[in-house]
Order: structure tokens, then C-alpha cells, then sequence
């Protein structure tokens, strides 16, 4: 890392993940482990769909519940 906080990403990995110049990424904290990721050119369709499985969710934690009123 720069003095400027510049990050450069090796060469084979631009190209493995098709980022090139103007690529915009966001840095990501998985829980102690930071990860770089493309964002996406549009994020409105590209986060379309995303709450598509909360009614299997919703599904889950009933039978959670379930199970618990179960259990001696």
C-alpha cells in the first residue's frame, strides 16, 4: 500500500477478474478478512431479486421455533 493508500492488484488477478482501468471496487469486511469486490455498473438491477427468498426465511424460523417448543 502507498503513502496515498493506493492499492495495486497484481496483474494476473485484473485479468482472472476482467477489472482494467476505471474499474470502480469496494473493499469488504468479512469478518476479519477484507475482500475486494467489482462493483456493479448498475446497482438497482443489479440488487433486483435480492429479498426474493424471505418467505423461505420466514419458513425457517417458524420451524425453529417449532423445534424449540419441542425440545425437553
Amino acid at each position: 500500500m502507498s503513502e496515498k493508500g493506493w492499492v495495486v492488484i497484481p496483474q494476473e488477478l485484473r485479468r482472472k477478474y476482467g477489472l482494467s482501468k476505471g474499474t470502480a471496487v469496494r473493499f469488504v469486511d468479512y469478518g476479519g478478512v477484507m475482500g475486494i469486490v467489482p462493483a456493479p455498473k448498475d446497482a438497482i438491477n443489479a440488487g433486483f431479486g435480492m429479498f426474493k427468498g424471505r418467505r423461505l426465511t420466514q419458513r425457517l424460523l417458524e420451524e425453529r421455533k417449532r423445534d424449540k417448543m419441542i425440545e425437553p
